[in-house]
């Protein structure tokens, strides 16, 4: 039976990134609701993110590797930090090294993620290869801009994130005394 290991580091992270105790409640909300319990183990490993990018990319890929996973999301900017690294190097560098039964390759796979956004005429979450609707159909709304809407208190967008989620996520943003400036790239807003 396959089963789902949310992995997440727990580690220090740079101002304006949600911390661990905080996504941890938003991921225990998102199982409690919508996931079958016992099918999902939630862990976590001490790292610091170095936003390194696509060999940070390699990095997690070979601890969750180590912890039994064999496919890992790599998302668009994966580890990125602001427009240093181009928005799907963290998923091309892995057709860069061996493949498994090719010696020392990786047995941890990259799922690799398009563009993803919620798009009005599908109702629903949908990627560049899901969706065949135009531009204006779609709310695309990357993870930087989240946490600048929610800093300044402003409202997300219709149907953005599940409920009790967006509700965890602005009790911290409210409870912050030192607001931290989100500086958003040209990614964060998909131009």
């Amino acid at each position: 039976m396959r089963r789902v290991y949310i992995h997440s580091l727990v580690g220090n992270l740079k101002p304006g990134d949600i911390p661990a105790e905080v996504r941890v409640k938003c991921i225990d909300a998102l199982v409690k609701n919508y996931f079958v319990e016992q099918n999902v183990i939630q862990g976590g490993y001490p790292l610091d993110m170095r936003y390194a990018g696509p060999r940070e990319g390699l990095l997690h890929a070979a601890f969750r590797q180590n912890y039994g996973c064999s496919k890992m999301i790599i998302g668009r900017d994966h580890a990125g930090v602001g427009d240093f690294y181009g928005m799907f190097e963290a998923q091309t560098i892995f057709d860069k090294i061996p493949t498994p039964g090719e010696g020392k390759g990786l047995l941890c796979q990259p799922l690799k993620i398009d563009w993803t956004f919620y798009c009005y005429k599908c109702d629903g979450m949908a990627s560049l290869r899901t969706c065949p609707h135009a531009k204006e159909d779609r709310v695309l709304l990357s993870g930087t801009m989240l946490r600048k809407m929610l800093s300044e208190g402003g409202d997300l967008p219709d149907h953005f994130g599940r409920d009790e989620v967006v509700a965890i996520l602005r009790e911290y943003y409210e409870g912050l005394t030192e607001k931290v400036e989100i500086k958003t790239h040209k990614a964060a807003t998909g131009n």
